[in-house]
């Protein structure tokens, strides 16, 4: 019957049909056993509804009935007479129907176990008169009850593999799958407009990392709790690692009130570890879906999932609801991620320099390598244009790793036409920290184009400071340094917390933000880079301007004391040839 498609009810139920045959005047029924230890009828064609239904649910012990002292004993219990045992003293509306609907006096059932000595359920005989069970009985039984054992087994297994199939293991919630089909029966079954929220637990991979995934799984577990305490389980479900989605059944125009309480009622569940707190924040994107719209399920949580991205690129911490805007913008992220992955695989990535002087010669002593895109039409696209390619933790990490080997490249091509330079300088991104090889691979393009140490500038931002892995980003500064590299600060002033950083990480050159430059003339600019200057002085930190466009500026810069600076005033990025150029022209003016 299984192998055909019956369901456990009708085998079971056949089962009973069978051994009421065989047992003549016996009435049968057949019971699971929950894991919690609750009874449930399951099959008993001749056993009346008002019965099952009073025995749905009880909890199996010691004294309940013969069912559940079966099933909590594992062992078969026969009780002569229903009303005098004590087994079924506290049961005696359970005997009263029994009587009044069968006419039964006795009962004797035996468990049902799994093959590893767990209890799925108790198989019942009941009796019109007051006796236990015969010898044949007790053979027709044995039998009845393997063959129970192997039904109940499998439809453990089977549910088993549904809970894994749709249940997320950690917090109980349904998982993705789940979702998806729970949102594909709300949109073909009622036509209302309904809501989804996605919940992404901001920062969950490095606190895994600092404080390892039994901490993480510990705050995954705060956040479900704060979710259902608003939404309730049933529309509540896990679908990433850190991600969480929720359905709004009632009204979706309030999805940013919900998202409000949830992020609310996360707030409150912070953990301490150790001498850490570790706060519970996450990031919220809604969007509201349509069933009459032929867009469909897809649709609907391709919205949601732009929201959140967008909630995480440029809010995080709250909640964004979809509108069409996003779309167009996350089709412009993709072509431009596309545009840098097929220039990566064609070669198309150079550098262009910008020169570094000397305020009182104008002499070029360092240059600053920025990154250059070639599209296929020979068109040239700054760092700007393709910045969401730099966020891109892979991309990030090939094209720095492509702009390491070509500015090595070029060094050494300037060394051996005796081009004197003091060094050049390239851009880091958190991603390339994020590797945790950046050290290594620094050191070692460069050692093979016999290019010194003291010769390279790695420049870092200040955000890449301000980020909370910033002991990652320490450690590896102060090994780039101990190898012989320079350390620049770059967009020095744009942060928050700028004089803490340098005293939590010396660097060699600090590079003041260009706009501190524009806002020199008549504005408080000056006083600020005064105030830089001195403090650079007293750390032995060398400063560089950023940004110097006028000569005014050059000569305000130059009077406060400031030595170097770059800017479209002493030259715009030029490729590999015009620099070169450049700086052979530089060499020949100062041997003349």
């Amino acid at each position: 019957m299984l192998a055909r498609g019956c369901s456990v009810r009708e085998a079971g139920n056949h089962i009973c049909s069978h051994a009421e045959q065989m047992a003549e005047g016996v009435l049968c029924s057949l019971v699971t056993v929950d894991r919690s230890g609750h009874l449930h009828p399951l099959a008993g064609p001749t056993i009346s509804e008002e019965y099952s239904a009073a025995l749905d649910g009880i909890a199996i012990g010691p004294g309940v009935g013969s069912c559940g002292t079966a099933a909590f004993l594992g062992q078969p219990i026969a009780v002569e007479n229903i009303f005098t045992d004590p087994y079924w003293l506290p049961y005696r509306a359970l005997a009263d129907i029994l009587a009044r609907e069968h006419e039964v006096m006795a009962c004797w059932s035996s468990p049902i176990l799994q093959s590893d000595g767990r209890v799925l359920g108790a198989f019942g005989f009941y009796y019109k008169e007051n006796r236990g069970p015969t010898e044949e009985e007790r053979m027709i039984v044995a039998e009845c009850v393997d063959l129970c054992s192997l039904v109940l087994e499998r439809e453990e297994m089977k549910a088993e593999n549904q809970r894994l199939a749709y249940f997320d293991i950690l917090t109980g919630l349904g998982n993705r799958a789940n979702f998806i089909r729970t949102v594909e029966e709300r949109a073909k079954n009622n036509p209302d407009p309904f809501g989804i929220l996605l919940i992404d637990i901001d920062h969950l991979g490095q606190i895994n990392d600092a404080f390892g995934h039994t901490t993480g799984d510990r705050l995954i577990l705060e956040a479900a709790h704060a979710i259902t305490r608003n939404i309730g389980p049933e529309k509540s479900f896990r679908v990433d690692a850190d991600e969480f989605a929720v359905l709004i059944d009632n009204d979706p125009s309030d999805l940013a009130t919900v998202c409000t309480s949830i992020l609310e009622a996360m707030a409150e569940r912070n953990l301490q570890e150790n001498s850490h707190t570790l706060r519970l924040s996450a990031s919220c994107g809604g969007a509201i879906c349509d069933p009459s719209h032929p867009s469909g399920v897809p649709s609907y949580l391709q919205h949601a999932n732009l929201a959140l991205h967008h909630a995480k690129q440029t809010a995080r911490g709250s909640f964004v609801l979809y509108s069409d805007e996003l779309t167009g913008a996350m089709t412009e992220r993709f072509r431009v991620l596309q545009t840098v992955t097929n220039a990566l695989i064609e070669e198309r990535i150079e550098p262009y320099y910008q020169p570094i002087v000397r305020l009182d010669t104008k002499e070029i002593v360092g240059l600053e390598a920025l990154c250059r895109v070639r599209t296929a039409d020979g068109q040239v696209l700054s760092a700007g244009m393709f910045a969401e390619a730099l966020q891109d933790a892979s991309l990030g990490h090939q094209l720095t790793n492509l702009m390491l080997k070509q500015v090595a490249r070029d060094m050494r091509s300037w060394r051996d036409r005796d081009i004197p330079l003091s060094y050049v300088s390239v851009n880091v991104s958190m991603a390339d920290f994020d590797q945790g090889d950046l050290r290594a691979r620094i050191s070692q393009i460069f050692s093979q184009e016999k290019v010194p140490p003291e010769q390279v500038v790695v420049e870092v931002t200040e955000t890449v400071y301000m980020d909370e892995r910033d002991s990652k980003v320490g450690q590896t500064i102060e090994g780039m340094r101990a190898d012989g590299l320079l350390v620049a600060l770059d967009d020095f002033g744009t942060g928050y917390a700028s004089l803490t950083h340098l005293l939590n990480f010396p660097v060699d050159i600090v590079k003041i933000d260009k706009s501190f430059v524009d806002r020199m003339s008549g504005g408080p600019g000056e006083v600020i880079i005064r105030a830089l200057l001195g403090m650079a002085s007293g750390l032995g930190v060398r400063m560089v301007a950023e940004g110097v466009e006028t000569t005014d500026q050059a000569l305000r810069l130059q009077r406060l004391g400031c030595g170097f600076a770059q800017g479209y005033l002493f030259g715009r990025p030029a490729d590999r040839d015009t620099t070169t150029e450049i700086l052979r022209r530089q060499a020949q003016q100062r041997s003349a």
